[in-house]
């Protein structure tokens, strides 16, 4: 196909999204780690805190989420009057697929009264078993507004050890990890600055301990986009997944942005193309549900994350 050919079928799609956007009172909410087609197309594009805090807020009839399953899950359950619909319903997190409320309510038993923080990266079922719910970008303030003096902090490693950091709680930390943010090497990190010595180096808490050390801000992707703003840094580092790049260039065009690594890709964000945006919109499919005693208990977590500025 040539390169008219596939721009004419961009547009189209684009298009006709449009129109059914119109049709069906939707809002396409995108996280900052879609396709640069899905984020240029999309009503708000933000990370999961953003993200949630639109679909509890939005006034819109439908809601379509690009992005992994747990976030369309999220929607769900801050929404529950709106119809949430997923473009993919195969998109999910590994990192959220690692553990189940079953475990848990296991560990739970062998620590008990302790209070737990989950990660937003987690299912409905898990958020329903917990008392706080966090997102990287406030993961140490609902840490530490958690009473006593111990937490359980699931499912993430890396973020639970960022978190114990900067944190006067002890944590209780699950061994869940993102394999995509888990590629990126400090090797990567100090091959981008050999090649950039003058560089700004930024990444996401979901990073090995041992690159978190090499980075001059640890932030979450929203953080990020903040600072590539405001940093007089020109060459900036990126260690986290390769998608935000198309957004940070488009916040600040006059910089240059240095993937830490090539590999940092999610294959799971990149399934939902305009296709498949335009497909749901048109048969109302990838309907988002979860049940309503679920809902209500991972409500309680999820309003306090929001709650969490």
């Amino acid at each position: 196909m040539t390169t008219t050919a596939t721009t004419s079928a961009a547009d189209y799609l684009v298009a006709r999204i449009s129109e059914l956007r119109r049709l069906r009172r939707a809002v396409i909410l995108a996280h900052n780690y879609q396709l640069g087609e899905i984020q240029d197309l999309a009503d708000f594009t933000g990370d999961s805190l953003e993200l949630s805090r639109q679909a509890a807020a939005t006034d819109a009839e439908v809601i379509v989420f690009c992005g992994v399953r747990f976030m369309a899950e999220t929607a769900a359950v801050l929404s529950p009057n709106k119809v949430v619909l997923h473009p993919e319903p195969r998109a999910g997190c590994p990192l959220a697929d690692m553990i189940t409320a079953p475990e848990l309510r296991a560990l739970k038993a062998a620590h008990p009264g302790v209070p737990v923080v989950c990660y937003v990266n987690t299912s409905a079922e898990v958020k329903a078993e917990s008392d706080y719910c966090c997102t990287s970008s406030n993961a140490v303030r609902v840490t530490d507004r958690a009473p006593g003096q111990e937490v359980i902090f699931v499912p993430d490693y890396n973020l639970g050890q960022w978190v114990q950091r900067h944190s006067q709680k002890h944590l209780l930390l699950w061994q869940g990890y993102c394999p995509t943010h888990d590629k990126i090497t400090a090797e990567d990190i100090q091959r981008a600055l050999r090649q950039h010595p003058d560089a700004e180096v930024i990444a996401h808490p979901e990073c090995r301990p041992e690159v978190l050390d090499l980075a001059h801000q640890v932030l979450s992707t929203s953080g990020m986009i903040r600072r590539a703003r405001e940093t007089p840094a020109i060459t900036i580092v990126v260690a986290t997944e390769l998608g935000i790049i198309h957004r940070l260039q488009k916040e600040a065009p006059a910089k240059c942005f240095v993937p830490a690594s090539r590999r940092a890709l999610c294959p799971n964000m990149k399934r939902i193309t305009l296709e498949k945006v335009m497909w749901c919109l048109e048969d109302m499919s990838g309907l988002v549900s979860v049940p309503q005693e679920i809902a209500a208990a991972a409500r309680t977590a999820l309003d306090r994350m929001l709650e969490t500025a």
